[in-house]
């Protein structure tokens, strides 16, 4: 009986013992996107399933989130492995622009890669009338979350075309799917959208109510400068969408921390463009990712995983 319980207890303490080592092996992604009717999130997605299926013993979780800003928070707090980000809201971040939503600098976020660009979207209902961005003045617009990547594109663009929030109608502080909303029920007027080619969110506008792109001129994004660059959105993007629309675009990051170990950061660089098919998948917005240019204006330290892989890959 007394040999039966030592052989019992020796055993839950064997148990007891190798449960930490069990733990320890498995390696957790959390990945931080955005609103799930935009793109970051569809991509946390694709990104979340490569992962799974290609490093071993890795969990993977997808947070959706208030994109950005607070992604980049919740790195600093370690709260997250991987996140998208606008390259303007990291540079903010690294240097500690408290009015953008960082309260000191986040020195512990390290760079993976440049990815795709956010094309700064600016949709009207024809029936409003709008056409440019000065007609936006006395009407009803949604700037993005209240702080998010969306809404300092916001600032930083009416800023350089000479326009205030103080001049619109009404202001609402909205993520996508909601602006989208109002717009139906024709309690807002229009959404300005930092975003992929092709947003859920604006695709669903389209299908139900006449659009009217608005454009950015190009000497408001000669006025606003890097990281900001001169773009376009194709005609036929969206629905009712005839004509080309010029616009301003700022490129995406993947980011991480620096506590995320080597190895882990090496397979997230590496599995990412090892699968680029896979994620156009999940979004055609990857379509636009481009090793060549996976290190284009990266305002942070690359983590030394990724700075591996770059090395390995040539580019460094």
């Amino acid at each position: 009986m007394i040999n039966l319980k030592a052989r019992i207890g020796a055993l839950i303490a064997a148990a007891t013992l190798a449960a930490p080592v069990t733990a320890q092996a498995d390696e957790f992604i959390n990945i931080l996107t955005g609103g799930t009717s935009g793109v970051y999130y569809p991509l946390g997605v694709g990104l979340s399933k490569i992962y799974a299926d290609n490093i071993p013993g890795a969990r993977t979780q997808v947070q959706s989130t208030k994109a950005s800003v607070e992604n980049l928070n919740l790195l600093q707090q370690g709260k997250g492995e991987l996140a998208l980000a606008l390259g303007d809201s990291v540079k903010m971040a690294w240097e500690g622009n408290a009015d953008a939503g960082f309260k000191e600098p986040l020195s512990k976020l390290r760079g993976i890669a440049a990815v795709y660009p956010n094309y700064i979207q600016i949709v009207a209902t024809k029936e409003s009338g709008i056409t440019s961005l000065d007609g936006l003045k006395g009407k009803s617009l949604s700037v993005g979350a209240a702080k998010s990547g969306t809404e300092l594109n916001a600032r930083a663009i009416f800023g350089a075309a000479g326009i205030s929030y103080d001049d619109l109608g009404k202001t609402e502080y909205l993520p996508f799917a909601e602006s989208v909303e109002l717009i139906k029920n024709r309690q807002l007027d229009a959404t300005l959208q930092s975003a992929g080619l092709g947003v859920a969110s604006i695709k669903d506008l389209s299908t139900s109510l006449d659009i009217q792109m608005v454009s950015v001129p190009a000497e408001v994004v000669e006025k606003l400068g890097a990281p900001y660059i001169a773009a376009t959105i194709p005609a036929g993007t969206y629905q009712g969408q005839d004509a080309d629309v010029p616009t301003v675009a700022v490129v995406n990051f993947l980011v991480t921390h620096e506590d995320v170990s080597e190895e882990t950061a090496y397979q997230m660089t590496k599995l990412l463009f090892d699968n680029l098919g896979e994620l156009e998948a999940a979004h055609k917005a990857a379509a636009q990712i481009k090793l060549e240019n996976a290190l284009s204006g990266m305002p942070i330290p690359l983590h030394p995983g990724a700075e591996r892989f770059y090395k390995e890959a040539g580019l460094m």
